[in-house]
């Protein structure tokens, strides 16, 4: 994976396989792709999703406490959106993050 000129596709994949009122952290994607120690490098390429298609859902994606990441309006845009799904939001941090915590590395099989 590490000279995967791919690997921005490969995290944009698995975020778009985040069910609607679930979140994911940067580290599970990271684990699920077989780069666990890469979280900051899935955090990097999800913050180039901006005018991707098909869409990435990068609201569902946060950091291993359940915390938003990003500027204040940032946190703010993307609460909003979680809300609208059902995920409760308050201040920067998903609110039951266990509950509604989704990881690839159980729920998704690319083999």
């Amino acid at each position: 994976m590490a000279a995967d000129p791919n690997f921005n596709d490969h995290v944009f994949e698995v975020a778009r396989q985040v069910p609607v009122g679930r979140v994911t952290s940067y580290g599970a994607i990271a684990k699920f792709l077989g780069v666990g120690n890469w979280s900051r490098k899935v955090g990097k390429a999800m913050g180039l999703v901006a005018g991707i298609e098909p869409y990435v859902p990068f609201q569902r994606v946060v950091n291993s406490q359940g915390r938003l990441t990003g500027g204040t309006s940032g946190i703010e845009h993307r609460a909003q959106l979680l809300a609208e799904e059902g995920v409760t939001v308050i201040g920067d941090k998903v609110q039951n993050f266990k509950t509604v915590f989704w990881d690839p590395v159980k729920e998704l099989n690319f083999d």
